[in-house]
């Protein structure tokens, strides 16, 4: 038996910001006109209602797909509703279900793992049908007022964050479903990129609510931790990268995932580049992917995962 992920369905807000509606934005201190987009390559990023939560954006998505039989839903964001209870027991509610639900929150691998435990699940014979879905309403986190240059480059990261919603059903298969999965972590570097607010360090203090990181230290260490997890795949399974129909790959900022293609030698055609449109969508940006790109049911995709932390992943299934 393998568990297949059977169905794919993101939610995008209708309302959408350029990188220089993000600059004009900005109050206290004026970067270089252009240097967002110039930075990262983005051009447009989604931004929720404000009577919307993560939990909507989830459930916006989840019903797009059949989940009338699942047995289990697991919420996997970086973004939640509140700190207690799950942000699941909230999405199932607004979709009517009564299943055994949990959180799973790593940064943006957070729908990566949230597959991983599921397809665990479904092979230990748990469960057989597992909603996972995510919310991400980062831009509540983005700092609009800065003081100096220095702030302004401790909250950079801040701006290529879009709001989004995605689902995944994982389902048991007697013949094609995930075959690989891999996951590392450099826990050494948890404090590159931060929203430090809201739990037992800073339960309270208003400045300690915004997204703050350094891009040159997350990139470093990145590389520090090497491209093997994602070359060993290929490796122990005897594939190319030819061998799939796509390969999703965390997306950032153009340069470095242009970089990342370098190393990992992906060719440019297997490639879904989802930023430029629509930003840095967090746990997301995996399902978006999915949903954006051309496979048919039987094709491969590949999964590559990178999230603050850091921790890297890399999933290969059959769809």
């Amino acid at each position: 038996m393998k568990a297949r992920i059977t169905g794919v369905a993101t939610y995008l807000p209708e309302r959408t910001v350029s990188s220089a509606d993000v600059e004009r934005r900005i109050e206290g201190y004026a970067p270089h006109r252009g240097v967002v987009e110039r930075m990262t390559g983005i051009r447009r990023r989604h931004v929720a209602r404000d009577d919307q939560q993560a939990s909507d954006l989830a459930v916006e998505a989840a019903r797009e797909l059949d989940h009338s039989d699942v047995d289990l839903l697991v919420f996997a964001s970086a973004s939640q509703d509140m700190v207690e209870p799950a942000t699941a027991h909230i999405v199932a509610a607004k979709l009517g279900l009564s299943c055994p639900v949990f959180d799973v929150k790593n940064a943006c691998n957070s729908m990566l793992n949230g597959i991983q435990i599921a397809e665990a699940l479904i092979l230990t014979g748990a469960h057989r049908k597992v909603l996972v879905c995510s919310g991400e309403i980062p831009s509540r986190a983005i700092r609009w007022r800065v003081r100096d240059r220095a702030q302004f480059v401790d909250s950079f990261a801040g701006y290529t964050l879009s709001d989004t919603g995605a689902a995944v059903t994982v389902a048991a298969d007697m013949e094609r479903g995930i075959f690989y999965r891999d996951f590392a972590a450099d826990s050494t570097a948890w404090a590159v990129g931060t929203l430090p607010g809201g739990g037992s360090a800073h339960p309270r203090d208003p400045e300690y609510s915004y997204f703050r990181g350094d891009g040159r230290r997350l990139k470093e260490a990145f590389e520090a931790i090497g491209p093997d997890i994602f070359l060993n795949a290929l490796k122990r399974t005897g594939l190319t990268w030819d061998d799939f129909a796509i390969v999703a790959v965390h997306q950032v900022a153009l340069p470095y995932l242009r970089f990342l293609a370098q190393v990992l030698d992906i060719p440019e055609d297997r490639l879904v580049v989802s930023l430029p449109e629509h930003g840095n969508c967090a746990s997301t940006t995996l399902p978006l992917q999915l949903t954006l790109g051309g496979w048919r049911p039987g094709d491969r995709v590949a999964l590559l995962g990178l999230g603050g932390g850091i921790s890297t992943g890399v999933m290969l299934a059959e769809m």
